[in-house]
């Protein structure tokens, strides 16, 4: 188990973008992260102010945080980081709102040396929230890589 402090160590985001709050379970080709929803998140003041909904983009973020997790718990170089490259697959199946919990499961379908593709799902309360396929690149953590990616 990592708790936000030994995420931290492994991913280079911060508040607010920091979509991760624990890892639960982390094996070779699978890892289970949990996302506190909470209603001080700030994208609920424009999302939707009456009715406040987690954005599925930011769902997707923290599926693919939890995937960079797996992907970069092994390096020793802490100047990687994992880009998004694609998202297949994406399904939406209920709304997020202030008070859930993400449980977000990934597994490994296929890695290399600087490319990972791995399927998941986020449930809350063991009932399917949203699934997809994403691939991550590796890259160096420097302006300079940000605009290779």
């Amino acid at each position: 188990m990592l708790d936000i402090q030994a995420i931290q160590k492994i991913l280079p985001h911060r508040y607010p973008m920091l979509l991760v709050d624990r890892i639960l379970e982390l094996e070779p080709e699978r890892i289970v992260g949990i996302k506190n929803v909470t209603g001080n998140e700030p994208f609920f003041q424009g999302h939707f102010p009456e009715f406040p909904v987690m954005p599925g983009v930011l769902i997707l973020e923290a599926m693919a945080q939890v995937a960079g997790v797996l992907v970069l718990k092994d390096l020793g170089d802490r100047q990687k980081v994992v880009f998004l490259a694609t998202i297949d697959q994406a399904k939406f199946r209920r709304p997020v709102v202030p008070g859930d919990q993400l449980r977000i499961e990934m597994k490994v379908l296929k890695r290399k040396s600087k490319v990972a593709k791995l399927s998941g799902r986020a449930t809350v309360d063991g009932q399917v929230v949203a699934e997809a396929e994403v691939m991550c690149k590796l890259g160096e953590l420097s302006v300079s890589s940000m605009a290779e990616a």
